[in-house]
C-alpha cells in the first residue's frame, strides 16, 4: 500500500524581470542585425542575441519576424525624416535650403556606413514586400514635405528621387562621388 505522497517543497519561482525597454532594445538590435547580416540573414534568434534576451521575448513582442522588420525599418525611416525636417526647417531661404540637401546627402545619409546599409536593405526589401512599401512611401512623403517648404512640389518630388539615387550610387560604386561632386550635381539640379 502506498501511503499519501511525499510533500514536495515549492520550487522557488526566479522573480520576473521588469524590463519595460526590452520591446525597443529588440527593435534596435533588428537594425544591428539587419545592418551586419542584410535582411536575408536576419532571424529572431539572432535579434535575440544581440539583444541579450530570451528568444521567447521575440515571439512575446511580436507576431512575425515581418512585424519585426517592419517595425525597424519604420524606426530608421524615421529617424532619417526627422533629419530631414530638421535641417530643412533651419534653412532661412533657398540657398540655405540647397546647403542643407548638400549636407544631408554627404554628411546625413552617406555619413555612416551603418545608416547607408540600412536604407539599401529597406529599399531591396520594399522592392518584395508591400508592408515595407508602406514604409518607404511614408518616408518618401515625408522627404518631399520637408523639401517643400522651400521647392515647389514638383522639384520636391524630383530632388527627392535624385537624392536616393545619389545614396543608391555611393552605396554601390567603387568609385563613388566625392562631396564636391555632390555638391556640384545637387546645384546642377536645383538651377
Amino acid at each position: 500500500m502506498s501511503g499519501p505522497a511525499p510533500e514536495r517543497s515549492p520550487v522557488p519561482r526566479r522573480p520576473r524581470r521588469h524590463d519595460p525597454g526590452r520591446r525597443d532594445r529588440l527593435i534596435d538590435a533588428a537594425l544591428t542585425v539587419i545592418a551586419e547580416r542584410g535582411v536575408a540573414g536576419t532571424t529572431h534568434r539572432e535579434i535575440a542575441r544581440v539583444a541579450d534576451v530570451p528568444l521567447g521575448s521575440m515571439t512575446y513582442h511580436f507576431a512575425s519576424l515581418e512585424e519585426v522588420l517592419t517595425e525597424a525599418f519604420s524606426r530608421h525611416a524615421d529617424a532619417v525624416a526627422r533629419v530631414f525636417d530638421e535641417r530643412l526647417s533651419a534653412a532661412g531661404d533657398r540657398a540655405a535650403a540647397v546647403e542643407a540637401v548638400i549636407g544631408l546627402v554627404s554628411d546625413d545619409l552617406l555619413g555612416s556606413r551603418h545608416d547607408l546599409v540600412l536604407t539599401v536593405e529597406l529599399y531591396v526589401a520594399a522592392a518584395r514586400n508591400p508592408a515595407l512599401r508602406a514604409v518607404t512611401q511614408t518616408w518618401m512623403a515625408r522627404s518631399r514635405q520637408a523639401l517643400e517648404r522651400h521647392f515647389d512640389a514638383t522639384t520636391a518630388r524630383e530632388l527627392d528621387a535624385f537624392i536616393e539615387g545619389l545614396v543608391l550610387h555611393s552605396a554601390l560604386s567603387t568609385d563613388p562621388m566625392t562631396p564636391a561632386q555632390i555638391r556640384h550635381a545637387i546645384h546642377r539640379h536645383l538651377r
